[in-house]
Parts: C-alpha cells; structure tokens; sequence
C-alpha cells in the first residue's frame, strides 16, 4: 500500500512543505550563488530517471564556467555548499514534479545506463532520491562499487516507510557534518567506468 499510493503522496507533501519551509535559505543561496558565480544560478542536466527515463535535474551552480576540471573551477562557496548539500535543494522542484522522490537512488547521468551490470541496472526500477541507501553510507565517500550494490539492495528490499524515514534522518545528519561530499582524492566523484574486469 505504502509503495502504490502512500511513497507518492509523502514525496509530494514532504517536497511542497520543505520548499515553503526552506523558501527564506533557498532564496539566500540563489543570491549567494548570483554574486559568486553569476547567471545561471541554477545548473541543470539530463539525468536517467526511473526505468531510464531522461529527466533534467535542478542544482545550485557550485563551478566556475570554463575549461578544467572539478578541482580547478570549484569555488568556495561551491565546496560549502556541497558539503552541506545545499546544492541539491531545489531537486524538491524535481520530487514535485514527479520525477524524483525524496527518498532512492541518486540520479546519475543518462551515459552511466548503458555501463551497468544488470545488477546494477536494478536501481532503475525506483524514482531516483535526494536521499539513498548510498548516501547514508557515506555520500561520495563510497566508492562505485559498493554504492552501486546497496543501490540494487535498497531497489530489490520491499519499501518501507521506517526505512525511508530512517534514511532520511541519516543523510540530512550526515549532511550537516559536512562529510563525505568528496570521493577520496577528487574534488566530487570521478566517472563511472563500469564494472572492472578482471
């Protein structure tokens, strides 16, 4: 019951009623992001949604324009904001729409698809999250492997509403700490290659 109405329901409640909560921080971030960073403040891509549907996901910019890596164009204001992931707040827009859920797996780029296992393939099956298994693991801290399997756990377990509050409750903590928003040695997280060979 909780999979068929309820999750939908919570998501759509939950977004609108963050969005108006947290309205005075996301305007304060937008002129924050606006002064540093100029137009746009908002960075937006193509994403695979749920069964591999493209959508286009809403961040707060945290990079400079230009050439260069992650390393050499984060501001900042931009690692802050990462690591209080506070970039990823108007991704409620996304829940509202519809095309995302407060709770799943993180919504990767559309060119990852085509390198999953089949395995891995499994967390297509859920609307991608602003919260995850993964990510109460410890956000990009984990590599891709490991983050990739607790995706396919997390899509292969029944839902449920105490795991969906629970995983919440870890990632907006872990959040706060600042921890985590960089793989070990990257400025965010390096590509996803696909699986490794041996």
């Amino acid at each position: 019951m909780y999979a068929r109405f309820g999750k939908r329901a919570l998501d759509a409640a939950g977004a609108a009623l963050l969005l108006a909560l947290l309205a005075p921080l996301l305007l304060g971030v937008a002129g924050a992001v606006r002064v540093a960073l100029g137009a746009p403040v908002m960075f937006r891509q193509r994403r695979a949604g749920q069964h591999g549907r493209p959508f286009t996901v809403l961040k707060f910019r945290t990079l400079r324009e230009g050439p260069g890596d992650d390393a050499a164009r984060m501001t900042a204001l931009g690692r802050v904001l990462r690591a209080l992931a506070l970039d990823e707040l108007p991704q409620l827009v996304n829940v509202l729409r519809g095309e995302m859920s407060l709770v799943g797996p993180r919504p990767l780029p559309l060119d990852y698809v085509a390198l999953y296992s089949p395995r891995q393939a499994l967390r297509l099956r859920l609307r991608p999250g602003l919260a995850g298994a993964a990510q109460a693991a410890g956000r990009n801290a984990v590599g891709w492997e490991t983050r990739l399997e607790l995706d396919a756990r997390h899509a292969e377990a029944p839902p449920r509403l105490s795991r969906d509050v629970a995983l919440l409750l870890r990632c907006g903590l872990l959040a706060l700490s600042g921890r985590g928003a960089s793989a070990p040695g990257h400025a965010t997280m390096p590509a996803f290659r696909g699986e490794k060979r041996s």
